[in-house]
């Protein structure tokens, strides 16, 4: 067997498989003779019939078989003896129709394309520079908060004639009679001069207005149109009232913190607002660690400047995926596929480099975190503690066990990312609601 490697750019190459009949032949000759022992053959009894007619019947598929085998097998043997990290797999190259004459040929030889990087090579020391996002809630956000829970709280009525941000129940038709459809307009989500058609409205009153006069998100956030709706939305239109819902603001009374926390919760107006903060900020924290992180793994990606073989990933998930994702998928969805991979390959080399590991009891306790964040806000702490190792047992144990090894993954990705930040120079920056908000808008 002749193992040639043909690297015609830096990061793809062409693997060719040369076989003579000394490879192969002997292990097919042995499982020709084994199946003859156990083959069952019209005219003769089981096991008895000749080898020659058991070859001559059989010896074509056991010969694909068995060269199937050894190009398998010798394949990834030969890959793991390389300096250089394979991605995705091996993509045999496809040969033409009858190419292969399995009954009369002696030699084969296969190709395989391969994709692949020659090192990962990470340095982590002071002139690499991260920030540490903080980002801080204020007073306004906390307002808007409790102004919209109290919203959301609070008691429907049904009044007669309709104010500023009622929903308002009818139906929505276009004049040439082309559309037809029954909504709830959200008047609170109009532009102010769209909005102003639809106050002082009185049940079986009817409004008109032209598409024009309409943006794309009124269509599809005020007045709960589909966007392919919106799309053909251009025609002028009436709205005939049959019904005004209108929201009170609920109460901040005990009745009302009780429904948000749980009950016991909070006791008084004041405790409410500082619940509310605590909330809030706890959200934006684990928000900002997220956007530090994001932001941390693009700094040492673009330091480690990986080289990607793009053209052959591309191919190998069309193949991979063969019937499931189109070209224009994987196109579109190949920029974030190709930076979770670069973020793997460094992450593993950091890891690798610095014996870092997730142990398995920091498997479990990131899922009780887990847990106790998803329970947070059901006043269910003291029955969930008391049964969270059964939680935790039916977590990891779910979708095959994969949870389990996508937890493992995420706990080193964990401390390699805090193991980076040790070794760095990171500076911390504090941000407003409306600063972090451009942030993420860039």
């Amino acid at each position: 067997m002749e193992i040639t490697v043909d690297k015609h750019t830096t990061n793809q190459a062409l693997i060719k498989i040369k076989l003579i009949g000394a490879d192969y032949q002997p292990k097919v000759d042995a499982k020709v003779k084994d199946y003859a022992k156990k083959a069952v053959i019209r005219g003769f009894r089981p096991g008895k019939a000749p080898v020659s007619m058991v070859k001559s019947i059989y010896g074509t598929s056991l010969l694909v078989e068995e060269i199937n085998t050894l190009l398998g097998e010798s394949l990834n043997t030969f890959l793991k003896e390389q300096p250089f990290k394979i991605l995705g797999e091996p993509l045999p190259v496809e040969k033409e129709d009858n190419a292969i004459d399995w009954k009369n040929q002696q030699e084969f030889e296969f190709d395989y394309k391969i994709g692949f990087v020659e090192s990962v090579t990470v340095v982590l020391d002071g002139s690499i520079k991260g920030v540490n996002y903080s980002i801080q809630v204020d007073q306004k956000l906390i307002d808007e908060t409790i102004d919209n829970l109290s919203s959301q709280y609070g008691e429907s009525t049904n009044p007669e004639v309709s104010e500023a941000g009622d929903f308002i129940y009818g139906d929505l038709t276009a004049v040439d009679g082309s559309f037809s459809k029954t909504i709830s307009v959200d008047s609170s989500k109009l532009s102010k001069k769209l909005a102003g058609k639809f106050v002082g409205l009185a049940k079986d009153a009817v409004v008109t207005f032209d598409a024009k006069d309409v943006k794309k998100d009124e269509w599809t956030a005020g007045f709960g149109l589909s966007d392919q709706e919106a799309e053909q939305a251009t025609a002028s239109y009436s709205f005939a009232v049959k019904n005004i819902n209108r929201k009170a603001k609920a109460t901040l009374n005990q009745e009302f913190f009780d429904k948000i926390f749980g009950p016991g919760q909070v006791n008084s107006s004041e405790e409410f607002v500082a619940k509310v903060k605590e909330t809030l900020q706890g959200s934006y924290d684990r928000e900002s660690k997220v956007f530090t992180e994001e932001e941390l793994k693009k700094v040492i990606v673009e330091k480690v400047n990986l080289s990607l073989p793009d053209a052959f990933l591309k191919e190998w998930l069309i193949r991979a995926n063969e019937g499931k994702v189109t070209i224009a998928e994987v196109e579109e969805e190949y920029p974030l596929y190709a930076k979770q991979l670069s973020w793997s390959l460094v992450s593993n080399q950091v890891a690798k480099d610095h014996g870092i590991q997730a142990e398995h009891a920091d498997v479990i306790e990131k899922t009780k975190e887990m847990i106790r964040e998803q329970f947070a806000s059901s006043g269910l702490g003291a029955q969930m503690e008391s049964s969270m190792d059964l939680f935790v047992d039916n977590y990891l144990k779910g979708n095959e066990g994969q949870n389990y090894m996508n937890l493992m993954t995420s706990v080193q990705n964990e401390k390699v990312l805090t193991f980076i930040q040790e070794k760095i120079k990171m500076t911390n920056k504090t941000l407003g609601i409306d600063e972090f908000k451009e942030l993420l808008a860039k």
